[in-house]
């Protein structure tokens, strides 16, 4: 082995979405625009529902938690897709209805999920933190994805990273087939007991579970896919970091009846 091979690595270099400089510009063009109205319509959503008295329900309660977890997945990921080339640090690595649902269900539902999210994220970037990484530092993302971290380490690490992919993996197929369920349940009973509403609810429904393929699919593909193709992975990365948070404030909210006799009355 070399010299340069047995220096160890600490630093990755991200290579970004493209080399090209053109279509680098032209990528800071659309993804700033599409990154600014996601910023703003999700912060816009959370003020809403917490300063309208009104909107203090179980249902807009979840939907301005929606709306937060969308904020920082956008802070996180799309500011890296309009830089051609970034460096992380390895050492620095971060560990970074009324009814029926009352409010203490939805704290609980939304702490169960916060505390699932800090307890998945951190487990990955522990497993890898101690490995020998002694050769190639360039990632082919715009994000320091942990798999390909993983293929860059100087021993085998095949077992490692099934480890990670099917962690990740089997993680997005269970909420993606518990949603799934869920928005199969709704339009079951509203069919059975409603069959004026059964239309409008289709609508949404429909609606909503466009949103979760848009975001869960992509997630689902790249994880336990088993052939990795680097253009396909950035194509589909794209989708659950960029068009999911723009589309959820859209559909899930403002198309909302109350949410817009929310906006009204703040025009007042």
């Amino acid at each position: 082995m070399d010299e340069v091979n047995q220096s160890a690595v600490y630093e990755f270099l991200i290579l970004g979405l493209c080399d090209s400089q053109e279509l680098q510009l032209f990528f800071l063009v659309i993804f700033s625009s599409l990154y600014l109205i996601t910023i703003v319509g999700n912060i816009f959503i959370v003020l809403l529902i917490i300063t309208d008295l009104h909107l203090h329900s179980p249902m807009y309660f979840l939907l301005a938690n929606l709306s937060f977890i969308d904020f920082c997945l956008s802070s996180m990921k799309v500011p890296r897709l309009c830089k051609q080339h970034s460096v992380v640090n390895l050492r620095a690595h971060g560990l970074k209805q009324p009814s029926i649902m009352s409010r203490q269900m939805c704290i609980w539902l939304v702490i169960t999920s916060w505390i699932i999210g800090f307890v998945h994220s951190p487990s990955q970037p522990v497993l890898i933190v101690k490995l020998p990484f002694c050769g190639p530092t360039a990632l082919d993302s715009f994000f320091c994805d942990i798999p390909l971290v993983i293929k860059l380490a100087c021993m085998d690490t095949y077992v490692l990273e099934m480890l990670i992919n099917a962690d990740s993996g089997v993680l997005a197929t269970i909420c993606f087939i518990l949603l799934l369920t869920s928005y199969s349940y709704i339009l079951f009973t509203v069919c059975l007991y409603s069959k004026d509403g059964a239309s409008k609810a289709l609508s949404t429904c429909t609606a909503h579970i466009t949103v979760v393929v848009l975001f869960f699919g992509p997630c689902i593909f790249i994880y336990l896919w088993p052939i990795s193709i680097t253009w396909v992975d950035k194509f589909l990365a794209v989708f659950y970091a960029v068009i999911t948070p723009l589309l959820n404030p859209a559909i899930y909210t403002l198309r909302n009846k109350e949410i817009k006799n929310a906006m009204k009355r703040l025009r007042c």
